[in-house]
């Protein structure tokens, strides 16, 4: 994991340690000394500032030097940005200005301040103590209320995401309680012992305690336990989230450990330390600093992160340094940066390295000129990447570039929170970037990549409930692109992106899923979800047709896999699977569908067929029926329909081939899909209005059809007729007002019916514009 670099300035216990940017780091001990040290001069060490010989510090944190608050609030407070807050053991904590001046001291809680820290928007400041006080401050230190009263210390507290809610401790318990007056709290058994430490992370949204027991566990926020770490030889007593939320480090005597969010082990060290007090990572997520009981200050730096892709594997084996191998020919390339590497990523034949300054871009066929371009800020926390773009995300902005390094747009929405996106909440296709908004939960924002401008009316997508992650299909035309999220009942959805006439249509596709990816090639969805590992090979199969779906999804037993297996990525026919314990697992999946893709996806519908023949699965038919009754295709539809005995819909779509209009046709392929109301604006805006009414009349939308024929001032005898036809053969009175209205007025003459007709269809035929 990490190199360590070990110093002792300090002549006392070393209590807390906090960072001001990735290369300058503040330290307090219990020698009354302030440190100062800058990581970019071999990590000297300077004397910030000296306390009182009676001031014993507790806990240090700086001012949040970017806000990310509801409403997407920036920095806030500018004059206390370069602040931080100092607690002490004589009940006091003081706010400290960057020259090292106290500018306040206030008198806080009865005994120590054991802990203190600002909200995500630095507007508000919690501290605890050892009276067992929870306390909201100002930001200038005027006291607001007392959230609780405890009988015991609470010894660590942190804040919730959005800010409005506080997690603390209480002996053996963990307590959540929101910022609003007479809210109820959350309470409940934690651990065994006397919990130490808590932590919260605002981007995965989970919570780490830890405490006497000798374990560190990994929590939801609905208290739900997520893991729960064996038993470690001494208590721990630090723990620290990196800023993205995707590992964590945990400390102990003689111990310094980092972990996956998932809850397991990525390394262990063992310095010669003392207890490991106090952890902070810097703002990039590349390096950590601790505050030792010894009087040392670690540093420590994440190295040996490994990304897989095809044939390739990248090994980030320095804090400047990356190994390429090429595992088919053994081949290796060994890629060397002047700044200190934030984040890399590997995938559609491109490694995206960001660094404290420089964007770099490989392709995988030449590993020697990367295009390179400047970053505005040093910061990036997130890098997305689909096949002809990638996209970056710092603390302010999200960023959208092609493979040559052009900018491409900045999507952006009003309470847009950059600092907490993460892999779940945005997704990027060849055409569209979707943003799940951190406000409000139910929504989607959904851009243009090429403009960056929002889709449609400029509305976001809104769901029914909160939606916790988010997936766009990577193949295929923007007008057929498809959004896959899971909300909070953990139900899987699909809906549209683009929507052209009606309403936009959302299906439920499947429940209990615990993730999800979709092919990066092919529009092939894989989800782990209830205990079975399932793929749609077609998942747009359900605006097709609906009671296909089942036939044409491959599924299986995930036992295989573990309990709580994520799913990582799916590559061509491979799925890489993570199981609970950290290791991999490598699974695969037929690898006709994929060709079947291909084959329909350049209209080669006989070479379709005839794969589909020479396989025999009932799958590839109802995939194949499914396409080319969405691509219209009607002889390739009737001869899959046939093969997997779909008798009806054989015949219905007979009926259609031997429509000779093209615009009627399209209509009742239309119809086919279950899409009534799609059918009927086909044929009403090509002035089909006839075929419209008999439309409604077929599907028994009675007041639709005379409706139509009222307002057209067509066919009123028509749909007269066949009304009372249909009552008559149920043996029914005619009851509806409006009906009764024309069944006076009208007579009716079935010869004259049929005459117009007979008329309408060879009108039809003499349509230049409908005929093929």
């Amino acid at each position: 994991m990490p190199t360590f670099l070990d110093h002792c300035p300090h002549s006392e216990l070393v209590s807390c340690v906090g960072w001001t940017s990735p290369d300058e780091v503040y330290t307090s001990s219990d020698d009354h000394q302030i440190l100062r040290w800058n990581l970019l001069n071999d990590d000297d060490s300077s004397v910030f500032t000296k306390l009182s010989d009676d001031t014993y510090p507790t806990d240090m944190h700086w001012y949040p030097r970017v806000g990310g608050g509801v409403g997407g609030a920036s920095k806030k407070h500018t004059s206390s940005s370069d602040m931080f807050v100092l607690g002490t053991t004589d009940g006091k904590f003081l706010l400290i200005s960057r020259t090292g001046r106290v500018e306040k001291s206030v008198e806080a809680h009865r005994g120590a301040v054991l802990t203190s820290r600002w909200s995500y928007t630095g507007s508000d400041l919690l501290t605890a103590g050892e009276d067992g006080q929870v306390k909201l401050w100002s930001s200038t230190g005027m006291l607001r209320f007392t959230l609780t009263q405890n009988t015991s210390p609470v010894y660590s507290i942190a804040w919730g995401p959005e800010s409005d809610q506080v997690l603390y401790t209480s002996g053996r318990q963990l307590v959540i309680k929101p910022t609003q007056p007479n809210a109820k709290a959350n309470m409940w058994k934690a651990h065994e012992g006397v919990i130490l430490k808590v932590a919260w992370n605002p981007v995965n949204n989970l919570i780490l305690s830890a405490g006497e027991d000798c374990k560190y566990k990994v929590w939801d926020c609905y208290s739900r336990l997520m893991y729960s770490s064996p038993f470690h030889d001494y208590p721990i007593t630090s723990l620290a989230w990196s800023p993205d939320g995707d590992i964590f480090a945990v400390g102990s005597f003689n111990t310094l450990q980092l972990c996956d969010k998932s809850g397991w082990s990525h390394a262990l060290e063992k310095p010669h330390t003392g207890s490991v007090f106090n952890l902070a990572w810097s703002s990039d997520g590349t390096q950590i600093a601790g505050a030792c009981g010894n009087g040392q200050v670690i540093f420590a730096h994440v190295i040996d992160r490994r990304l897989e892709w095809q044939s390739f594997e990248v090994v980030l084996s320095g804090r400047k340094t990356i190994n390429v191998r090429n595992v088919t020919n053994e081949a290796r390339e060994k890629l060397e940066f002047r700044d200190r590497i934030i984040k890399i990523s590997l995938c559609f034949q491109h490694l995206i390295v960001a660094t404290s300054s420089q964007c770099y871009i490989y392709s995988v066929k030449n590993w020697n000129t990367p295009t390179i371009f400047d970053l505005k800020e040093g910061s990036v926390t997130l890098v997305v990447q689909a096949a002809k773009f990638f996209l970056l995300v710092d603390q302010s902005s999200v960023y959208v570039y092609s493979y040559e390094g052009r900018l491409t747009c900045t999507p952006r929405f009003t309470g847009m929170r950059c600092d907490i996106l993460n892999y779940q909440t945005v997704s990027l296709s060849t055409d569209t970037v979707a943003i799940r908004d951190k406000v409000d939960e139910k929504a989607v924002h959904l851009f243009d990549l090429m403009t960056g401008k929002p889709l449609g009316d400029g509305k976001p997508f809104i769901h029914t409930m909160d939606i916790m992650e988010v997936a766009l299909d990577q193949s295929g035309s923007a007008s057929e692109r498809r959004l896959a999220f899971v909300d909070k009942n953990r139900d899987l959805y699909l809906t549209q992106v683009r929507v052209y006439g009606s309403a936009r249509k959302t299906v439920k596709l499947s429940t209990m899923i615990q993730s999800m990816a979709w092919n990066d090639t092919h529009n092939m969805l894989a989800a782990l979800a209830d205990g079975r590992f399932t793929v749609w090979y077609y998942p747009n199969c359900v605006y097709v047709d609906k009671d296909l779906l089942p036939r044409t999804i491959f599924s299986k037993d995930s036992s295989e896999f573990g309990k709580n297996p994520h799913l990582l990525s799916f590559i061509g026919k491979h799925i890489t699977i993570r199981r609970a314990e950290g290791s991999l697992v490598t699974s695969g999946v037929s690898p006709y569908p994929a060709l079947l893709h291909d084959h329909t996806g350049a209209r080669q519908w006989d070479d379709a067929v005839r794969l589909c023949r020479f396989v025999k699965d009932e799958t590839l038919w109802a995939c194949v029926a499914a396409m080319a009754a969405y691509a219209k295709e009607l002889e390739t539809a009737e001869i899959a329909y046939a093969a997997i005995d779909e008798v009806d819909k054989v015949s219905f779509l007979q009926r259609i081939k031997d429509i000779s209009v093209k615009d009627a046709r399209n209509a009742e392929m239309l119809l086919f899909c279950g899409q009534a109301q799609d059918a009927e604006g086909v044929l009403l805006q090509v002035a089909l209005v006839f075929r419209a009414i008999m439309l409604n009349i077929q599907l028994y939308n009675w007041d639709r059809a005379l409706e139509l024929a009222v307002k057209n001032r067509t066919h009123v005898d028509t749909v007269m007729a066949y009304r009372k036809k249909y009552l008559d053969k149920f043996d029914k009175t005619e009851t509806h007002p409006q009906f009764l209205q024309y069944k006076d007025e009208i007579t009716i003459d079935w010869e004259k019916i049929r005459t117009k007709m007979e008329t309408e269809y060879q009108n039809e035929q003499e349509r230049p514009s409908g005929r093929q």
